[in-house]
């Protein structure tokens, strides 16, 4: 049994069972080889997203993300994008969100960054598009995989995401 260290895993497979225009988010368990600190844990809860349609570009998974985190975090979210390479998508962006902990001056939560990783996304490739069965010369689309465990521990002011797995009622 392989255990899946991600939920992008199911884009494949909805790309080329559906057909386009498409908006999708699949939720999922998965299990990495990590040692469990304050914000690692070696199982976690994600969320797959990805939408494809004609005329999809960077600035609709730009919006997207932005308004999601504005209504969950309010509209005075600090985000910032920045390139990061991730083979299923081409460009890739990392989405990183001002630390709720220290309004960003640095603490242990945001390993004194200021910012804490939220999630990954990108444009999907062309040749998945096409391997999908999807024309990339007309649709286009954008992913993301985002961590509800990140998300609950900002939201809530959980400063240990061990505490969401430690079986205390308030945190159930």
């Amino acid at each position: 049994m392989l255990l899946r260290t991600h939920t992008s895993s199911v884009e494949t497979r909805m790309l080329s069972d559906f057909k386009p225009p498409m908006r999708i988010v699949v939720p999922g368990k998965c299990y990495r080889n990590e040692t469990t600190s304050l914000t690692n844990s070696a199982f976690f809860y994600q969320y797959q997203g990805f939408v494809v349609d004609k005329g999809i570009t960077m600035g609709h998974l730009k919006d997207t993300l932005t308004k999601f985190h504005q209504f969950l975090f309010g509209e005075n979210v600090k985000l910032r994008f920045r390139y990061k390479y991730y083979p299923e998508v081409s460009p890739g962006m990392g989405v990183d969100m001002e630390c709720r902990f220290c309004n960003g001056s640095g603490c242990q939560i945001c390993k004194y960054r200021g910012f804490i990783e939220i999630l990954g996304s990108g444009m999907i490739h062309y040749n998945t598009l096409k391997a999908c069965g999807i024309d990339p010369e007309n649709y286009s689309g954008f992913a993301f995989g985002m961590g509800l465990d990140r998300l609950v521990m900002s939201k809530y002011g959980i400063t240990d995401i061990r505490k969401l797995y430690g079986g205390e009622i308030v945190y159930l």
